[in-house]
């Protein structure tokens, strides 16, 4: 989340997360984060412009 609130406005892609935060980017890790990322989703505090894309709810 603190990387969604230094850059409210970007919109990431999980691959490019990855990398931003110097992570793994194999794909089990990526998947992981993934979900990680949809229950945020779901919860409200980041939203989905485009599949595979996410942001901080506005």
């Amino acid at each position: 989340m603190t990387t969604f609130n230094e850059h409210p406005a970007k919109v990431f892609r999980v691959r490019d997360l990855h990398e931003h935060l110097g992570l793994p980017t194999d794909e089990p890790s990526i998947n992981v984060t993934r979900s990680r990322l949809g229950r945020l989703v779901r919860q409200g505090f980041l939203e989905q412009p485009g599949r595979g894309r996410y942001q901080k709810r506005t």
